[in-house]
């Protein structure tokens, strides 16, 4: 038999009209969606089904908006997997989805993880930037020896990787980059410093959360963002989940390891196909496909 992962899309996934026709089509998908209005106090689904671009930007509609998409999509279908796992926000969807958070929490956790982080940013300014065409160890090597927070954030696959930090350092690395062979040191439109130390403040705001939520053992061990190794045990998957905001998402690390343990079918689930993009390109022989409806 063939061993399936399920892999869950993380913020910039999302798009005008995500999860309409879930909504429309399952008595399942649309009291669960109506659960989410309630607990967010504001209706998401009349943003997520026909807001616009700048209104999905919002800090407190773009992270839920896409959980939401990923995890009521794994609802309906009835999913059982043999392995999750997500990229950043995703590893919530992930966790909820292999049963080691309810969906009420795993909510309540990925908006107040929305809300540590906007606040994050408010503190102190950061960017990030796109590295295409040159080794990580190179990457990391010249992040170094820049005088300023600049790190490796997210290892998305072979030849991409985001840096991280603040604005002037983040400039002063791409410039060096360059210098250093990349194709391209593209600095991104995001609003901070994500997986860096500049958000320390939200690690701290969003540990007291998750300390305080219920965490049950999973049905399927969770490849976590931190190691890109597979946990179950709550506590370990508790003490990664804190560490993920101030620590680098390892996406190829993660796809590695799932393929090294025997999986070698991938479907994500949710907004997009980035993932499966990445996915292909770690692992040009594993099956990849794509789902944002049922």
């Amino acid at each position: 038999m063939v061993k399936r992962a399920y892999v869950f899309p993380g913020q910039g996934a999302q798009f005008s009209g995500m999860g309409r026709e879930l909504y429309e089509n399952s008595a399942e998908a649309k009291a669960l969606f109506e659960r989410a209005n309630e607990i967010l106090g504001f209706r998401i689904t009349d943003v997520m089904f026909g807001g616009t671009a700048d209104e999905l930007k919002q800090t407190k509609v773009t992270q839920p908006a896409v959980f939401l998409h990923s995890v009521i999509l794994a609802k309906v279908l009835g999913v059982e997997p043999v392995a999750v796992a997500g990229h950043s926000l995703g590893e919530f969807s992930a966790l909820v989805v292999a049963g080691a958070l309810s969906f009420e929490d795993g909510l309540r956790l990925v908006a107040k993880r929305a809300v540590a982080m906007q606040r994050a940013c408010e503190i102190e300014q950061g960017t990030m930037a796109a590295v295409l065409r040159l080794p990580d160890e190179t990457i990391e090597q010249v992040c170094q020896s820049v005088d300023g927070v600049v790190v490796a954030a997210n290892y998305n696959c072979p030849g991409q990787l985001v840096i991280s930090g603040a604005v002037d350092a983040v400039n002063e690395a791409c410039a060096k980059l360059k210098e250093a062979g990349a194709r391209r040191a593209l600095v991104l439109p995001v609003g901070g410093a994500f997986h860096s130390p500049l958000m320390e403040p939200a690690r701290q705001e969003l540990a007291e959360a998750i300390e305080a939520a219920s965490f049950a053992t999973p049905i399927c061990p969770i490849y976590q963002n931190v190691d890109g190794r597979p946990h179950t045990s709550p506590e370990e998957i508790k003490a990664n989940l804190i560490a993920q905001l101030t620590a680098p998402v390892r996406w190829t690390q993660i796809v590695e390891n799932m393929m090294e343990d025997g999986i070698i079918s991938f479907v994500e689930l949710g907004p997009g196909n980035v993932l499966q993009g990445l996915i292909s390109k770690i692992s040009p022989t594993a099956m990849v496909e794509s789902r944002s409806i049922f």
